[in-house]
């Protein structure tokens, strides 16, 4: 199997349409659904949504989020 850097200068080599589809086929396969990582961001979300609705953690209304990180 070929090295990064060889793969890197194959596709240097490849017409632009051709690395922009491969570029678009990588990251359709990154983008696959995980059965694994959705069940624990369920798992996450129904622990955050629990904690709020017993009074654990509060609401932040939007400006206060955004007044947060509005940059100087």
């Amino acid at each position: 199997m070929p090295n990064t850097e060889a793969l890197q200068k194959q596709i240097a080599q490849l017409p632009a349409l051709d690395r922009i589809a491969l570029v678009e086929d990588i990251l359709q396969g990154l983008d696959a659904p995980d059965a694994a990582v959705d069940a624990l961001w369920a798992t996450e979300a129904e622990s955050r949504l629990a904690a709020y609705r017993t009074g654990q953690v509060k609401a932040i209304s939007l400006s206060e989020v955004l007044a947060k990180y509005k940059l100087s």
